[in-house]
């Protein structure tokens, strides 16, 4: 859900070419819908090789990582060109192994980000005229009474819900 909404507000801002990566089939389908030029999944091949087919052999110049998991922030860092810059969102494992010597030797950049700093203006603003469009992840609206059900399928795993609105 956060790199669909990453993607949009990259998009927006002018983006050209951007590759999104992802384990489910589902969620590149969306991808594409909502600007995505190029999808990537891990389990058809080696992710930095196709993004580097994707951009014609450049690599990105930025990667957005939304996991938090070590094979994915290595890819994100591995897909970079020289001198590119990764930006941490996802934080799903508290510690992942960090490949120094390729951050250090091909110059990247490693920049973090959590929650917001100052952006909730500009974010109300986005979806105020409908440039990053949050319909897409919203599976469906529920009432109070069905919410324990709803978070029982959430927390049980369930890959047909993104995200519930529960309204009173």
């Amino acid at each position: 859900m956060i790199g669909v909404l990453v993607l949009q507000v990259l998009r927006s801002k002018g983006c050209r070419n951007i590759v999104a990566v992802d384990v489910d089939s589902r969620k590149l389908a969306l991808a594409e819908r909502v600007g995505a030029t190029g999808t990537v999944n891990p389990q058809d091949g080696d992710v930095p090789a196709a993004v580097q087919r994707l951009t014609g052999g450049r690599g990105a110049d930025v990667s957005f990582e939304v996991v938090g998991h070590g094979d994915t922030v290595l890819s994100a860092i591995r897909s970079l060109r020289k001198g590119g810059t990764v930006v941490l969102v996802g934080n799903l494992s508290p510690r992942v192994e960090l490949p120094l010597q390729e951050v250090v030797s091909r110059e990247l950049s490693v920049l973090g980000s959590c929650a917001s700093n100052g952006e909730i203006p500009e974010c109300i603003d986005l979806l105020a005229r409908g440039v990053v469009d949050v319909d897409p992840i919203i599976s469906l609206k529920a009432t109070l009474e069905e919410a324990p059900e709803l978070f029982a399928r959430l927390y049980g795993g369930d890959k047909t819900l993104m995200k519930v609105i529960i309204q009173p």
